[in-house]
């Protein structure tokens, strides 16, 4: 269809500056990845500056993701000898995987420092992630107060702070950044199917069309049971029959486009919709 997405404002070219220059106050890194995307949401300007880091990758809001495509992804990461961890954010019981992965991932320091005598270590870890992937809600559940500005939309989180994990780990949180150039088309709209990219600038009604349109390309049974329509339908057709079981109408009869788009792509994000994994783990990234 062409949408030709791109979001790059300006404060996000001074965040990948600042994660840059702020690499020397860690120990590693947490990515944070959404296990619907994996591929997708992983930041490759990020990747470049933060090679020279150890770097534990959550791949979250994994209860709105295939679970065996998510363990597939896990696999994945495991022979690249990276340490992954299917993730829920929201889920206060998934905070100790957190400080259990991240004192694996940093166990040789940690040992080779007792040997030197020193048994009070505390690791400070940066969370990086693109916009809307669950950085927020990570840090309000670590915390237990709404410390971060949380919200189902990107870029609400615009400055950096520090949060205490446990008593030996500190986290540095940074705002979600993208960057200025999609590879494919592909990928800039899985971004926009999962909200990484704010609404406000997208053709909602042909973000709902492409999205549809994979939806039935992975399984047609998915708009079918959910919304009572007929299998074969074009994008616009499923569109229009989703309007009409819906009782989305404008005063005419006619199908209210704005609001069908909106009911797709909020159950779609919600997982109302079932656990859906766009990006296939095909052993390449």
């Amino acid at each position: 269809m062409g949408l030709n997405i791109n979001w790059y404002p300006g404060h996000m070219k001074k965040t990948h500056e600042a994660i840059k220059n702020n690499l020397k106050l860690v120990d590693f890194v947490i990515e944070i990845i959404d296990a619907r995307i994996p591929r997708a949401s992983s930041n490759p300007m990020l990747a470049k500056n933060l090679d020279e880091k150890p770097k534990l990758i959550l791949l979250n809001k994994e209860d709105l993701a295939d679970p065996i495509e998510t363990d597939k992804w896990i696999n994945y990461f495991t022979k690249k000898d990276s340490l992954a961890l299917a993730f829920n954010s929201a889920s206060n019981k998934n905070i100790n995987k957190i400080i259990r992965a991240s004192e694996k991932l940093m166990q040789e320091r940690l040992d080779k420092n007792r040997e030197k005598g020193i048994n009070s270590q505390v690791l400070n870890a940066m969370i990086v992630g693109i916009p809307n992937v669950g950085k927020s809600t990570l840090i309000n559940n670590i915390s237990g107060k709404r410390s971060a500005k949380v919200g189902n939309r990107p870029g609400v989180t615009k400055s950096n702070q520090w949060i205490r994990l446990h008593d030996k780990i500190k986290l540095l949180d940074t705002p979600g950044v993208l960057w200025p150039k999609f590879e494919t088309e592909e990928l800039a709209l899985n971004l926009a199917f999962t909200g990484a990219i704010k609404d406000e600038i997208m053709d909602k009604e042909s973000l709902a069309l492409e999205l549809i349109k994979k939806l039935n390309e992975l399984d047609e049974n998915i708009l079918c049971n959910r919304y009572m329509i007929s299998k074969g339908l074009s994008p616009l057709q499923a569109m229009e029959d989703i309007g009409r079981k819906r009782g989305a109408l404008l005063r005419a009869g006619q199908i209210d486009y704005t609001k069908v788009a909106s009911i797709v792509l909020d159950e779609f994000r919600k997982g109302t919709l079932g656990r859906i994994s766009l990006e296939k783990c095909d052993g390449e990234f």
